[in-house]
């Protein structure tokens, strides 16, 4: 006979030896058979060409497993379903990606010099049109608010599965706990979980973050929300600082992409990588490129982001000091391709939990997503449709798995349904 436990508040995840995923919880109940549990847990079967696509509209299935590493790091081996396929599994080694360190405290200060500012506007170019990757120091940020911004997300991490499902991502949206999406997804699951939450850069919605944690996770996290906003208003700051740096590097106004991000409606994600007994067969997050416009990164002192360069897998060692900034897909199709949004990826370890906190620079939904005219020419037409923000963002969440074609299977979608821009 197979003891099984089971939980219907708590589901957590169980690999046995015969059957593939069998719900492992709390309240102890015994069947003769594995069979018996179809009795209590709906199964949604999916062709090979659906297993990527996210699922939406599940029927009878209240609630997705839990991933639970705790309790998976007691297995030999991992599921199945978060082996990923041969091509995409992770290399040993990955040499150092050769990123420019940009000081900004001259761009910063009151009295920036005109020389310090056409050098940083240089790298950026140099590196955006290469990979899109570049690391920023002197930021303005106070290491005690990265500091604190760490610690809150120790926190939330540590805290019983129950309660980060209080948060639970719903399908369809952007923010929310996720357990490696395991509702969302069939194959190819991330080593991970996340928390997702929206800040506005809005005087009508001055508090976002702040009253998220406390409407959703209750007035006890309310010190992890004030860290947050106060978080995400510098991240936002500093974005916008970065935008200048941009337009100039691409020759336009300073103030054009800066102008454009204001009012912006970003999301701010903590990512959490526990420790994997065959990190050589999965990974903490799929190759990718990021939807948004701009990322701004902070990795704790644990290594794992890597980038697709001149076909080889590259790694940015994490700086506490610095901020890893990317180019993501919205500001590709804002710099009609010139500069590029890079495929990159995390991976996990069998040794050290490994967490970073990641600002998506997103413009507000609304906006009109297009290249400004001097990026346009004979030479240069128009490379992708106008769209909002807000239309990439739902293809994403209900229609496409972020990878490395998302901008150009959002235009081929996109351009049937808006007749305008055939």
């Amino acid at each position: 006979m197979n003891e099984i436990l089971y939980d219907l508040n708590a589901c957590l995840l169980y690999k046995d030896s015969k059957d593939p995923w069998i719900p492992y919880c709390r309240a102890r109940v015994t069947y003769s058979s594995t069979k018996d549990l179809s009795k209590m847990v709906s199964c949604v079967t999916t062709s090979p060409q659906e297993e990527d696509t996210p699922k939406l509209g599940l029927g009878n299935i209240q609630r997705p497993p839990i991933f639970n590493p705790s309790m998976l790091n007691l297995q030999a081996t991992i599921p199945n379903q978060f082996i990923w396929p041969d091509d995409e599994k992770p290399c040993t080694e990955a040499p150092e990606l050769d990123v420019p360190l940009i000081d900004l405290q001259n761009f910063l200060s009151a009295s920036s010099s005109p020389s310090a500012t056409l050098e940083a506007s240089r790298l950026i170019s140099e590196a955006c049109s290469k990979h899109g990757f570049f690391l920023v120091v002197n930021h303005g940020i106070s290491e005690e608010l990265i500091s604190d911004a760490h610690e809150c997300m120790a926190r939330f991490f540590d805290m019983p599965p129950s309660e980060k499902q209080k948060v639970q991502r719903k399908p369809g949206e952007s923010c929310g706990y996720a357990s490696s999406f395991t509702g969302r997804f069939s194959t190819k699951l991330p080593w991970k979980e996340t928390l997702s939450f929206r800040f506005c850069d809005d005087k009508n919605s001055p508090k976002t973050v702040q009253d998220y944690f406390c409407d959703a996770l209750g007035h006890e996290l309310e010190p992890l929300g004030k860290v947050y906003q106060e978080y995400c208003e510098a991240m936002s700051s500093l974005s916008l600082k970065i935008m200048e740096l941009l337009g100039l590097s691409l020759g336009v106004s300073r103030d054009y992409f800066r102008e454009f991000f204001e009012e912006n409606d970003s999301i701010m994600r903590l990512k959490y990588y526990p420790p994997c007994q065959k990190p050589d067969l999965t990974l903490g997050t799929g190759p990718h490129c990021d939807p948004t416009s701009l990322t701004i990164l902070h990795q704790d002192n644990v290594n794992g982001l890597q980038v697709f360069v001149e076909n080889q897998w590259r790694s940015i060692s994490p700086n506490p000091k610095a901020f890893v900034v990317n180019i993501g897909d919205t500001f590709m199709a804002l710099s009609n391709n010139r500069y590029m949004s890079c495929l990159h990826r995390a991976v996990v370890n069998s040794q050290s939990e490994r967490k970073s906190l990641a600002f998506f620079l997103c413009p507000n939904k609304d906006r009109v997503v297009k290249p400004p005219r001097e990026l346009l020419d004979s030479n240069a037409p128009r490379r992708y449709p106008d769209f909002t923000w807000s239309m990439l963002l739902e293809f994403t969440q209900k229609h496409y798995r972020a990878d490395m074609n998302t901008l150009q299977a959002f235009s081929d979608w996109l351009i049937p349904r808006c007749p305008s821009n055939k």
